[in-house]
């Protein structure tokens, strides 16, 4: 497993910088002879709709992927927790890989959709704007008489519209001055990042069998939606984390609340 943070830097210094009209040439299918080659002891970091995504193609709870496929990988560096798509032992292959290729292909990773681009997302910090770059390895043939596509066009493709937008929204949480700064954070708080952004059908449980909307103003048009659809859900979710985290007016107080504690 690569160093996270020597990655990102490797990436940052020496990756050639894409925009959305750059081209490329790539093409993969079981005709290529690395084919499902690329799935094996392999990075995949899981996004929030990631998860959302696999665990109901597989029929099961977010609490139970999380526990049978992915691992919380240990850096230094992290600022919060990461989740990452768990090889299995024995092979160090994907779970989700046979000879035919991907089993959950419609509901593959954004990681996976995007490949062989990846996006680049420079905080504050390192004074940098977002970009992309090829992951072009030695074992990967497709960049050989491939199609010819632009970075926008393969996004296209792919169907990295609705990952993309979800994405857009946790990286403003991910990547908020909090973390880039180093500023502390209660582990009880970062339990509770770990839970809305990855574990949603828990954090269904503690919205609606606590006492939590007693607490916040939440419209009741907004709590059917949230009832029925993790993406909503989970958008809520991202706002609690600005009011509980980073200390923002994302919700408000119910008035009633306000007077028992005053």
């Amino acid at each position: 497993m690569k160093n996270i943070s020597k990655f990102k830097d490797e990436v940052l210094k020496e990756y050639p910088r894409m925009q959305k009209n750059d081209k490329f040439t790539f093409s993969c299918h079981p005709g290529v002879s690395c084919f499902n080659k690329c799935c094996n002891d392999v990075n995949i970091f899981l996004t929030p709709y990631d998860i959302i995504r696999l665990r109901k193609r597989l029929g099961i709870t977010s609490t139970e992927f999380l526990d049978k496929y992915t691992i919380l990988p240990i850096d230094e560096n992290l600022k919060h927790p990461i989740v990452m798509l768990q090889m299995l032992p024995e092979n160090l292959n994907c779970h989700f890989v046979d000879k035919n290729g991907c089993t959950v292909y419609e509901d593959r990773p954004w990681s996976c959709r995007m490949f062989p681009v990846g996006a680049a997302m420079p905080n504050d910090v390192e004074k940098n704007a977002d970009f992309y770059f090829l992951i072009n390895e030695e074992v990967c043939k497709g960049f050989e008489n491939g199609k010819d596509w632009s970075v926008e066009s393969w996004m296209k493709d792919q169907g990295v519209k609705d990952y993309n937008e979800l994405g857009e929204l946790f990286k403003e949480i991910s990547l908020h001055e909090y973390f880039v700064k180093g500023k502390y954070i209660e582990p009880v708080k970062l339990e509770m990042f770990y839970m809305v952004c990855y574990d949603i059908d828990r954090f269904r449980v503690f919205v609606f069998e606590s006492t939590f909307l007693k607490r916040f103003n939440v419209s009741k048009e907004q709590i059917e939606k949230m009832k029925k659809d993790d993406v909503e859900l989970l958008k809520f979710g991202f706002k609690w984390l600005r009011f509980s985290l980073f200390g923002e007016k994302s919700l408000e107080l119910r008035d009633d609340y306000m007077n028992k504690i005053n």
